[in-house]
């Protein structure tokens, strides 16, 4: 059994791993595709200049949305600002865990709807906001709001909405060259006047690249997402002291069938269980590799552990 300490620790070291191998895994799928490409057009290139261009299309559409995010969201959410007359408790719960964790207050949201749940943007802690909806406000008490707030405060300590635009920007720059790849393959004839084997090499990697590294880049980082709601479970506790809100609370989530109207595929992985509630999550080792969050079950299983 793990104290609360060693699961934030563990939780930490694993979310490294899986960072480090996605990054491994889209620097050499970049470079192979990059010199595909070069190959196929007869260009004598060290592949960084289509990396380079890739990188700055796939730069400016991630960093602009980095930016803004956090409006656009809470724009397509129908999210109003809440204000400490009407939600009192809301208001004093972030307060104590900020003093708790040495955050600063973030900006709080609101959506009306019945459904419960709860999500965290901004690009930094000084640019925070975190976004309930009233059905969670009204369906947890206060312990088991401390939990949930926990979890939102630590996805804002552990930057992860800035370590997950990073990981949108990579996986563009594969999707991006991935994509030119198909489309020169598919235009006509290859340009290049090279007939050493190693040229059809490069063409047949890239090739295979172009099918498959989208797909594994979008695996990862779903796994990268996972790994992360188990850093914030962690790290809540560390916040709140106690594991046993978060696991009530993550009860009644789970049991809660009703979806947030709000969100869509494009925002469920920001809240802190899946809001698509009439999506079930997939059960079993190889669909579970597309789901945006980790089984409650674990989760809770996980927290328990700690108490």
């Amino acid at each position: 059994m793990r104290n609360v300490y060693e699961s934030v620790d563990a939780n930490k070291r694993d979310s490294l791993l899986v960072i480090f191998l996605f990054v491994g895994f889209v620097l050499a799928s970049a470079y192979f595709l990059a010199k595909a490409i070069g190959v196929y057009y007869g260009y004598s290139t060290s592949g960084f200049e289509f990396i380079s261009l890739a990188m700055i299309i796939s730069g400016i559409s991630g960093f602009t949305s980095y930016y803004y995010s956090d409006k656009i969201i809470l724009g397509l959410s129908g999210a109003t600002p809440a204000t400490k007359q009407q939600f009192f408790t809301l208001y004093t719960v972030t307060e104590n865990l900020c003093l708790a964790s040495g955050l600063p207050f973030p900006s709080l949201y609101v959506i009306n709807d019945t459904a419960p749940n709860a999500f965290a943007t901004g690009r930094d802690p000084k640019h925070a906001t975190i976004c309930v909806t009233t059905g969670l406000l009204q369906k947890l008490n206060r312990t088991e709001l401390e939990g949930v707030i926990g979890h939102e405060l630590s996805h804002v300590a552990n930057y992860d909405i800035r370590l997950m635009s990073l990981v949108t920007v990579l996986v563009g720059l594969v999707t991006l060259l991935a994509d030119w790849m198909l489309r020169s393959s598919w235009g006509g004839r290859s340009n290049s006047r090279e007939n050493k084997s190693g040229a059809g090499i490069f063409l047949l990697i890239g090739l295979l690249l172009a099918l498959l590294s989208p797909i594994v880049s979008k695996l990862i980082q779903l796994a990268i997402s996972r790994r992360r709601e188990y850093f914030a479970d962690a790290s809540s506790v560390k916040i709140t002291r106690q594991p046993g809100g978060l696991i009530s609370a993550l009860k009644k989530l789970d049991a809660d069938r009703e979806p947030l109207e709000a969100a869509n595929k494009a925002t469920a992985h920001l809240y802190i269980v899946n809001p698509l509630k009439n999506h079930h999550d997939a059960i079993g080792w190889f669909a579970g590799l597309f789901n945006t969050h980790p089984p409650i079950v674990d989760r809770i299983k996980i927290l328990q552990q700690m108490a």
